[in-house]
Parts: C-alpha cells; sequence; structure tokens
C-alpha cells in the first residue's frame, strides 16, 4: 500500500494542455474515483500515474519515491484497463501468472498465487479456457485477477466495467468494492458513469478541462457542490438550474415567484439550483407554491420523473412518487421546493453559501 502524490503536474500533446497544473494526496489504502466528461483527461491523468504517459512538468509520488522519469514496471502499480487486453493464445492461468513468470519467480510460488487469486475472483474453475471461451464478466475478472496477483502498491482501473451490460456492471461493481475491503490497497478508478463513482468512492476527484473541479467524499458532491459544473454534472436527472436575481433575502425567479431563502446575504443575478427529489409536487396550491405545467412524465418503476414547465417556460424535474395519482401532458400541478435544500451559484460559477442548505 502506497500514498500517491501529485504535485503541479502537467500534460500537453502538442499544443493542447490536457491536465493543467493537478495538484492531489491519495491516501494510503483509499479508494478514488476520478470522473468527469468525456475529454476532461481522467484517463490521461491515471495514465501519467501509470508511467504510460510522460508528464510535461510536476511530479509523481508513490509511497516515498518520486517515480515522474520511472518505467511503468519499477512503479509498483498494476493497471486494469477497459478492453482485458489478455493474450488470446494464452489460457487462464498463464495470463494470470504471466507477470509473475517474468520476474523468474519460482513456478510453486506462481501456482499458489495463481490459484488463491483465482479462487477470490470465482474463476478457480476457468483456468484452463481461453479468453475466446469466457463471458465478459469473466474476462474482466482474469484481467483483475492479473493485477491483483502481482500484488502492487497501487490498482488503476481505466474504466473496467464499460464493456459489461447492466446487470454485469452492477455485480462486478460489488465484486470491486469488496476486493477493496479485503485487500486494503490504495486504488485509483477512472468511469464517466457516475453511479459507479458513488457507490465505490472513499473520495471522488471530479474533472473539468484538465483541472480538478472538486474533490471530496461523494455526499460532498452531491449535497454541497462547490460549482454549477459540479451540481450538474453529480445526479441523474441533473440539478435543476434556474437564473435569479437576489434580492431583500430572497432569490426571485425569471416567473416572478419569489422563494424566500435563510442567511441570504447576497444580491444581483444568480442561479438558483434544486435537485428533482427536493421538490414536492401537488395538484393543489400552497402558499409560496410554484404554479406549473406538466411537459413529460418518465416511468422509472419506483418513482416517476415529472418534467414540468414553469408560466415563463423555465423548467424543473420532479421526482414523483410511483403510487401517486397518475399525471399526463399539460396537467396544472404546483411545486414546493424544500428551502434548506436550495443550492446558489454566482455568476462565476461558484456557490454562493447561505445559511438554508443543510448538509
Amino acid at each position: 500500500m502506497a500514498v500517491v502524490r501529485l504535485e503541479n503536474l502537467t500534460k500537453r500533446f502538442g499544443d493542447v494542455e490536457v491536465i493543467r497544473g493537478v495538484d492531489l494526496e491519495i491516501a494510503d489504502g483509499e479508494f478514488v474515483v476520478f470522473v468527469g466528461p468525456s475529454g476532461c483527461g481522467k484517463s490521461t491523468l491515471l495514465r501519467l500515474i501509470a508511467g504510460l504517459e510522460e508528464a510535461s512538468s510536476g511530479a509523481i509520488h508513490i509511497g516515498d519515491r518520486e517515480v515522474t522519469q520511472l518505467a511503468p514496471a519499477k512503479r509498483g502499480v498494476a493497471m486494469v484497463f477497459q478492453s482485458y487486453a489478455l493474450y488470446p493464445h494464452m489460457d487462464v492461468y498463464r495470463n494470470i501468472a504471466f507477470g509473475l513468470t517474468l520476474a523468474k519467480m519460482a513456478r510453486e510460488t506462481v501456482d499458489e498465487k495463481v490459484r488463491r487469486t483465482a479462487d477470490m475472483l470465482q474463476i478457480g474453475d476457468l483456468l484452463d479456457r481461453r479468453p475466446k471461451e469466457l463471458s465478459g464478466g469473466q474476462r474482466q475478472r482474469v484481467a483483475i485477477a492479473r493485477a491483483i496477483v502481482r500484488e502492487p502498491e497501487v490498482f488503476l482501473f481505466d474504466e473496467p466495467l464499460s464493456n459489461l451490460d447492466a446487470a454485469l456492471r452492477a455485480q462486478t461493481r460489488l465484486e470491486i468494492a469488496g476486493l477493496h475491503a479485503s485487500l486494503a490497497t490504495t486504488m485509483v478508478y477512472v468511469t464517466h458513469d457516475q453511479l459507479e463513482a458513488m457507490t465505490l468512492a472513499d473520495r471522488i476527484v471530479l474533472l473539468n478541462a484538465g483541472r480538478i473541479e472538486q474533490a471530496g467524499t461523494p455526499a460532498d458532491l452531491y449535497q454541497r457542490p462547490a460549482t454549477r459544473f459540479a451540481a450538474q454534472f453529480m445526479g441523474s436527472p441533473t440539478m435543476n438550474m434556474l437564473p435569479v436575481t437576489l434580492t431583500g433575502g430572497a432569490a426571485v425567479l425569471a416567473s416572478g415567484d419569489r422563494l424566500e431563502i435563510a442567511g441570504l446575504a447576497h444580491d444581483g443575478p444568480a442561479d438558483l439550483g434544486v435537485r428533482p427529489e427536493n421538490i414536492t409536487l401537488s395538484l393543489t396550491a400552497g402558499p409560496g407554491d410554484l404554479a406549473a405545467e406538466v411537459v413529460v412524465v418518465e416511468d422509472l418503476g419506483d418513482a416517476r420523473i415529472v418534467h414540468t414547465a414553469l408560466i415563463n417556460g423555465d423548467r424543473l424535474a420532479v421526482r414523483y412518487g410511483a403510487d401517486a395519482p397518475p399525471l399526463a401532458k399539460r396537467d396544472k400541478v404546483f411545486l414546493r421546493p424544500d428551502r434548506g435544500r436550495l443550492h446558489l451559484f454566482g455568476a462565476d460559477g461558484a456557490r454562493l453559501e447561505t445559511g438554508s442548505t443543510r448538509p
């Protein structure tokens, strides 16, 4: 196990800077997930840690060593790729054992390690098969086993579940979480999937255009997003965002509606965010409710997402109970945002602090 520390790390491809002065420390035994939109630099950052890309400037430390100039094999890391990267002419046993054999480890030791690791991942009965005879989930287990058997200081995962179907992704995600709990090894994981990030991570690092937008626990990013970008990236459906004018302790919407906000000490234009689950939808009006019209209803089985429009056309998505009265397009409804769950962002996109948002 080891601490991973990145110091002012940059990476350029020609004139294009894709990693821009990243500073980050990953604790010993921590499970950190890099997440962000396509092109944000998350896979490049992982490849820099692995040594598969050369840093343009800055430093990478793993444990008590600076490894910026070291070859991948000397960094004490093992990487699991999206494409599995198995040798098609080798059976599962030899795929798992390959790195140990190259290191000229004793045959008896190799055999013990391979079989123990295969049993841990429930592929002990597949050791004589070749990759073409395996399902996608089995191939991914073999790739993970090949990494585990080396007993590295740091595990690196580059979107390892993206080639699997939804049910298998959920199952394998649980297996990876269980592995981290049992191995207690530092793990760095790249994904574009918010659900993977939220369920696996001790800490999420959200990247945007090569920079760290926000780093924190899943609850930090979901409940107290530091920027408008973070607020709208985390969560599905995304956080509702409305342009407002802050004045006299309230947010005035473009529709003319006014929302009183406790502890508000800002004036001027801003964006108001509220998550769909923090809005109550009613068929009858109450004090301070927002009048709206149903646009689309999405049925998710356990709930419905009701997309509504305020009188000026601003849209709000609302999570609505599956057992609640049915709704149809153009139905008139009334919305009551939870005043204690509102988020405000200034013109620069940064969070405006108030006394309203509960942790």
